[in-house]
């Protein structure tokens, strides 16, 4: 279980990955040497999963992102969404309840390419139905832990020092 430093830690490093350990000790008032620990313990335990850099699809050259719902046949989500994982091309795949059994995030340098790779996806064994919706703006970048964990965290840290 996490703790109140725990999920200052979090916070901290939600808002910027680069954060030192230094710059995180500082502000939950712990040693250099017990942030790393926390910090460890934290990446040890899958609680923390890895650190990312979010960038601009359009400024690497991908003009055509969409976000793809997929129906499949009984038995065929979990191989369909394997095959989705190993895709060079998709940045996010998952299996969900709602309407569609799968969810994929697909990048393409452009329409005719995202075209392309619908059509691929669209003729894997056990795929029933596609249903893509194409990214005109993205209005909010994905965050790694919802805002309302930062601020409660970082609140609960302060009231505490």
């Amino acid at each position: 279980m996490i703790d109140d430093k725990d999920k200052a830690i979090l916070a901290l490093l939600a808002k910027n990955a680069r954060a030192t350990i230094t710059s995180i000790a500082s502000v939950i008032k712990v040693s250099d040497v017990a942030t790393k620990k926390r910090l460890q313990k934290l990446e040890n335990n899958k609680v923390v999963l890895g650190y990312r850099v979010i960038v601009n699809p359009r400024e690497l050259g991908y003009e055509a992102v969409a976000l793809i719902g997929i129906n499949a046949e009984p038995g065929k989500v979990v191989e369909i969404a394997d095959i989705l994982s190993s895709r060079q091309d998709t940045t996010f795949v998952a299996i969900t309840s709602g309407d569609h059994e799968i969810m994929v995030e697909v990048w393409a340098k452009n329409t005719k390419e995202l075209l392309s790779k619908i059509k691929e996806i669209e003729g894997l064994s056990g795929v029933k139905e596609l249903c893509p919706a194409i990214i005109v703006n993205v209005v909010k970048q994905h965050t790694s832990i919802p805002e309302e964990f930062l601020r409660e965290s970082l609140e609960s840290i302060e009231s505490k020092n």
